[in-house]
Formats: structure tokens, C-alpha cells, sequence
């Protein structure tokens, strides 16, 4: 069985920073990606920074620049660094990752950590 345990959310004042932290634990052999969405109320997920394997990542439009993604793969353990936060980026974050469990590989999903940015 793995696990997905977010942590980091909290409530900050717009220009300020949180970093959130997305910690596997289980019976995994690699893992192939993780990623952040997020889903702010009336709104659907959406994708918010990934980072595969190889290093490649990608981030949304709305936070280049202002949000980082990274991995610590000894760890297990996956970050997200959002700094310059604004009132929109207010929402519940979930970390998502690609998991190669033996010889195949499974989707798995946190069980989110609100963000709220206040004005």
C-alpha cells in the first residue's frame, strides 16, 4: 500500500510564501512523476506544477515564476515552493504522483492541504 501525506498549507497574507511538502511512503520501487493540481471552490483541478522522472517539469501559466517544484528522491518526498502568493492561488493543493509499484505503476493522489491567501 502507498501513501500520499501532504503537508505545509496554511493561511498567509498576499507577497508571502508557503512551501508544501508531498511525502510517499509504502512499497515503492521508483517513482516515475509527481505533480501538484489544486481546486479552489466552484472551480476544477487543475494542474498546477509537474516534474517527471528525467527532471522535466512544467508549470502553469498563472504561477512561472512564482512557484517551484522539486524532489528530494531519498526521501521519497516531493515540494512545492510558492512564493509571491496571491488571494487567487487560495485553494486546497493536492500532490499526485506516478508510482512504480514492483513492475507496474499506479496513479496515487494526497488528501489535499488547504492554502488560503489572504488580501
Amino acid at each position: 500500500q502507498v501513501q500520499l501525506v501532504e503537508s505545509g498549507g496554511g493561511l498567509v497574507q498576499a507577497g508571502g510564501s508557503l512551501r508544501l511538502s508531498c511525502a510517499a511512503s509504502g512499497s515503492i520501487s521508483s517513482i516515475n512523476a509527481m505533480d501538484w493540481y489544486r481546486q479552489a471552490p466552484g472551480k476544477q483541478r487543475e494542474l498546477v506544477a509537474a516534474l517527471t522522472s528525467g527532471g522535466s517539469t512544467n508549470y502553469a501559466d498563472s504561477v512561472k515564476g512564482r512557484f517551484t517544484i522539486s524532489r528530494d528522491n531519498a526521501k521519497n518526498t516531493g515540494y512545492l515552493q510558492m512564493n509571491s502568493l496571491k488571494p487567487e492561488d487560495t485553494a486546497v493543493y493536492y500532490c499526485h504522483a506516478l508510482i512504480r509499484v514492483d513492475v507496474r505503476g499506479y496513479s496515487y493522489w494526497g488528501q489535499g492541504t488547504q492554502v488560503t491567501v489572504s488580501s
